[in-house]
Formats: structure tokens, sequence, C-alpha cells
């Protein structure tokens, strides 16, 4: 039985019991609050009789008397109860001692126990518990002068953009929570909410750069989008020597790509049959030899879902060795996967046959190829005009729109306009051949597949409303609906193709490799996956990919911005694109740039306007721009 007027506690404070009634305490709180409890819910301290809580402000201990008291029982090795501690103490066993050795109890640095067996710690223990406890005084400290120091570093860099007030090295440590919301490992950060800062990756972007930890050379975004820097680790086995494969060395074949292409993974020939008919061979490398379902490799490529470019570097979905193994001109005889396309006199696509192949390549750049459309690549051009107009007149819409190249190497940043060239067509006319030969090999024999289908939503009599120019070209581009992947062929309205799949890029698409591996194990006669099991994968990979296309389009104007961020007050050509309030969307074509600036209100679509540089920010990816 506790008696009314006793000292307790209740969930670690103080309490007072005021009466007991029905098996119940009624006990009253510091802040006036009671609340009815059992005894199994309190411990006494003290058996009163307390009325109040005035006396709580006398319970302080000086250090020296704990000490004191502390060393005498660790030496005699005895426990002591909480009555006689607090007489020791304090002379007297009263509410306010009782209460004082309870929170020194509780604090735990020079007693362990319970209210009736108080322990006193060995000095080995204690000891080590205050050079922990100051250690952690002092890291305290030390962060409240860092925090104070980085207000004013980014107060300062605020005020003055080209003033330099860095933080010292030896602040790397507090800073490790911010680099990882930059990264976007985290969506928190201790030290943003404690200087009332959004949490953002990109305050912490900003952040890091003003305070010198990070330069304009770190680039964050594909680590925000879970993408590692590092390419394939798992190496590919030689293919098999034996398989049987068809020799087509006696066929010219080009393997066209920019200068600055380390990875031909498709070549193209040609053989005319009559005057009615061509025969397009498209000659793609050939991994998918080595590389089966459920294989390392496979998992490793799925997991990637793409070959990540970026201006500083590739990350590649296949490990090094298959560009060694399966590139296509890297030696005097490479291994393929043939799609040889019969093509009608009006660009139709009229039959498909599939095999492995053995081919010699010439590799050219478009310019090098450029040269030749008029001698050596005739034919091969003639052809793919043919093709584009059948496009055409089925729909296709073609969307021209400024392209650039953009690398980074030690620190420097280089941007060179991709100039559209004849060559470029050819390859490009002759893959979407391939893409719709294979589409359509694939659903006349029932095979499930990787198709590709696009909607688009044109305004009514479209040819009519929507203008010319590079203003034109980006309101078509609004128009079309993003690409659907499916198990399904279905119509692609901007290639103004019925069934289309791409199957060109093994080494590095992974919905082309999934393709190769399938035609592969169908040609074998082995069991082909499912419709369910190629959608799975789809699905899988699909995530991967576009995870990869938002990370390079994001790096991209990363380095676009640091391009710029030295640049201000520099003029640029531009071209309006659309009015939008009291903004224009416009174009700088030698950027690829879109972006957002006030204009004159008389300004027109595709009008050539100037525009000065007036400031970037390297953090939000983000640069503003004035009309000349």
């Amino acid at each position: 039985m506790i008696n009314e007027g006793s000292l307790v506690v209740y969930k670690n404070k103080p309490a007072i019991v005021r009466e007991h009634a029905n098996g119940k305490y009624t006990i009253s709180l510091q802040d006036g609050e009671q609340v009815k409890v059992r005894d199994k819910d309190i411990e006494v301290l003290h058996p009163g009789e307390v009325k109040d809580f005035s006396w709580i402000t006398n319970s302080y201990i000086k250090n020296s008397a704990v000490c004191e008291v502390w060393e005498l029982l660790s030496d005699e090795g005895v426990s002591i109860t909480l009555k006689d501690l607090a007489a020791i103490i304090f002379n007297e066993y009263s509410p306010s001692s009782a209460y004082a050795v309870y929170n020194l109890l509780q604090d735990g640095l020079y007693f362990s126990g319970t209210l009736d067996v108080i322990i006193p710690k060995n000095k080995e223990e204690v000891s080590a518990e205050e050079a922990k406890r100051n250690a952690l005084q002092r890291e305290s400290s030390e962060r409240k002068e860092f925090l104070q120091r980085l207000k004013t570093c980014i107060k300062k860099n605020q005020a003055s953009a080209a003033e330099e007030n860095f933080l010292p090295a030896d602040d790397s440590r507090f800073i490790q929570d911010i680099e990882a919301l930059a990264y976007g490992k985290t969506a928190k950060s201790r030290t943003l909410k404690e200087l009332d800062i959004t949490e953002t990756p990109e305050e912490a972007h900003f952040i890091l750069l003003k305070t010198g930890f990070w330069t304009s050379a770190v680039n964050p975004h594909p680590s925000r989008f879970g993408l590692s820097l590092a390419g394939a680790s798992i190496s590919l086995n030689p293919p098999l020597l034996d398989e049987e494969r068809r020799d087509l060395c006696h066929l010219e074949a080009f393997a066209i790509d920019n200068s600055w292409s380390n990875d031909p993974d498709d070549a193209i020939s040609i053989e005319v049959i009559d005057t009615e008919k061509t025969c397009l061979y498209v000659h793609i490398a050939d991994p998918a030899s080595s590389i089966a379902f459920d294989s390392p490799a496979e998992k490793e490529a799925r997991d990637r879902g793409a070959t990540l470019y970026l201006p500083e570097g590739t990350a590649c979905m296949l490990a090094d060795n298959s560009i060694s193994l399966f590139a296509l001109g890297l030696s005097d005889k490479s291994l393929a996967l043939t799609f040889k396309i019969i093509i009608d006199n009006k660009g139709e696509v009229i039959d498909t046959d599939i095999f492995p192949s053995f081919v010699k390549v010439t590799r050219l750049t478009y310019a090098q190829a450029d040269k030749e459309i008029d001698a050596k690549l005739r034919s091969f051009f003639d052809l793919s005009q043919k093709i584009f107009k059948r496009r055409t007149s089925c729909g296709a819409v073609n969307i021209e729109l400024p392209d650039v190249y953009i690398t980074c190497k030690n620190g420097i940043v280089q941007i060179e306009p991709d100039i559209p060239s004849r060559s470029a067509s050819i390859v490009r006319e002759f893959m979407l051949a391939a893409g719709e030969g294979a589409g359509t090999w694939a659903a006349s024999r029932g095979l499930a597949f990787p198709y590709i289908s696009q909607e688009a939503e044109f305004p009514q009599d479209h040819s009519k409303v929507i203008i010319t120019g590079i203003a034109g070209a980006m309101q078509l581009r609004r128009c079309m609906r993003p690409r659907v992947l499916s198990v399904k062929p279905g119509r692609h309205q901007g290639l103004g193709l019925d069934t289309y799949t791409q199957v060109t890029s093994p080494l590095r698409r992974y919905t082309d490799l999934l393709a190769h591996i399938q035609i592969r194990t169908f040609l074998r006669g082995d069991k082909p996956l499912s419709a369910d099991e190629i959608s799975a994968r789809l699905g899988y990979s699909e995530a991967a990919a576009s995870a990869t296309v938002y990370a390079e389009r994001a790096s991209n104007n990363h380095w676009i911005m640091v391009y710029l961020s030295d640049k201000k007050d520099s003029v640029w050509d531009a071209v309006a694109i659309e009015n939008k309030g009291n903004r224009w969307s416009v174009m700088i074509p030698l950027l690829a740039m879109e972006t957002q600036a006030a204009l004159n209100k008389n300004v027109t679509p595709n009008e050539e306007i100037k525009l000065i540089l007036k400031s970037v920010n390297i953090a939000k990816g983000e640069a503003v721009f004035v009309q000349g």
C-alpha cells in the first residue's frame, strides 16, 4: 500500500500520490494533470508527505559530492539503496534528495541498477563514459561553430558571386548529410533542417558549390537516378566457333557512325535483285551468340537497361570485352546477326530473313560517307529515300531539331553541333527498315517480342495548323505521345509504320538484346520465352532504361550550365518558338537548348533573335537570358 502524499515516478516523471480507490492510485504530475494508475506503473521515491512540487528546484547535486561518495562506494564494492545514497550525499532523506538521486541513477554515469539496489560503476567504466560524453560535448560545440561558419559563408557568397568564402577542409565531416542529399541518396539533411533551408538535392548542391566542397565538375545527376558510373563487370564468353554462319564477306558492308563512336554495332550492305526489288542487309553485332536468358550477363544488362552515355564518360551495359568480341569492323572478319530485308520500288518491306553471319566491314564516319554518296553509296542513298518517302506517305512525323555533342575532359567542356548529313539519313532509314522487318518477321511467326508503338494527337488538318521551322518541329514534338513497349505489335505513328521494334543496338540497349536472344532461341528450335516472360523483362528493364535517359538529359544540361557559367553577358543566336503569357519559349541552336525569356511583343514564331546571358545557377540547372 502506497501512502497518499508519496513521491513517485511515473514514466520517468515525478508524481505525487493523491488517493487510492478501487485498486488504483490517482497521481498528480508536475504540469497538473491527474492520472489513475496501478501500483506496478509507479515507483516510490519517498513516502511523503509531499504536497506540491515547490521543492523540485532544490534537487541540484554538486559534482564533487557525488564523486566523493561514488569513489568510496566503488572502493568498497557494495550496493546501496536510494534512501541510503540520498542520506549520504545530502545528509538527509527527503523528497528533494530522493528525486536528485533518482536523476543521478537515470544519468548513469556513476551508478546503475534499481531503486533498491544501486551499484557503483567501476572506475574504468566511468572513465570511458566521461571520455565519451566529453567527446560528444566537443562535437556539439564544434558543430555549432560549423553551422555559424556555414551561415556566414552562404550569406557572403550570395552577396557577391565573385567572392570566394569557402569553408575549411576540416568541416568536411559535417557536410556528409548535405552530400548524401545532393546525390539523391537520402531525402533528409540534418544540417539543412537546422539552418531552416529546404531539404532538396538542388539546395544541397547549391550549398556544396558555395562552400567550396564541390566544384562544378561534380555531376550528381546519375546518382540521383540510382545509376552507377562503373560499367558492367561480367565478361562475356567468346561465341562458339562451330556455329553455322553464312559467309557474306563478298558483300561490301559499311559501318557508318559519328567520328567519336567506339562501339560500332551495325553495318549495311545492298544487293540489287532486279528492277523491282532490292535486298538490304543490316548486319548487327551478335552478343546474343554468347548470352543466354537468365545468365549473369543477361541479368546485369537487364538491371542497367541501356548504356549510360555522359559527357564525362560511358558506363556500358555489357562488359568491356563485348566490344572486342562483337563490335563490327574491328577485325578482318566480324560476327553478325544479319537481317536480310527485301524492299520493293515503293520502299516497302516485303520479306525478311534473319540468320547468323560472317561479314567484312569497312568503318566510315558520317563525313567520310557523305563524300561517297555519289559513288559507292549512291544505291544506298537512293534506297533510303524510297523508304523515307513511303514512311512519309504513311503519316510519319519528321522532326528535325538542333542537336549537339557534349564532352567534358579534364574539367573542360566542349559543345559541338551535330551537323545533319545525308549518310546519317541512310543509316536511320535502314535501321528503321530492320526494325520493321524484324517486327513483321516475329509477328508472322507468333513469336513473343518487344514491339514499340506510339500515338500522336494532332489538331484537325494539322498540315495547316502546324507551322514550319524549329517552332513547327517543337509543335510537332508536343503532339507525340510517349512510346509504348508491348508484346503486341501496334502502329508507330511517329515513324509511319504499322509494326516496329528495335534490334540494331544489342550492345547498348537491353530491349534490342532481348529481341536478339529471342530470335536466336527460335532459330535454334528451342522454346522461346512466353509473352508474359517477355513482358516482365520489358517492365523491369524499361524502368532502368528510363532512368538512364533522364540521367543523360540532366547531365547534359548540367554540363551546358558549367559551360555557360563563365560566359556572363555573352550573346547567343536564338529562335522564338511559342508565346507563354509574358514570356516566350526559345531555342538556342548552338546549345540545342530550349529555355524561356521575356521578348518584345511583336516577336513571331521562328523569328531569329539575340539573347544575352545574365546568370547561371548550376545547382538548379537554370540559365537566365534577356533579349538583346
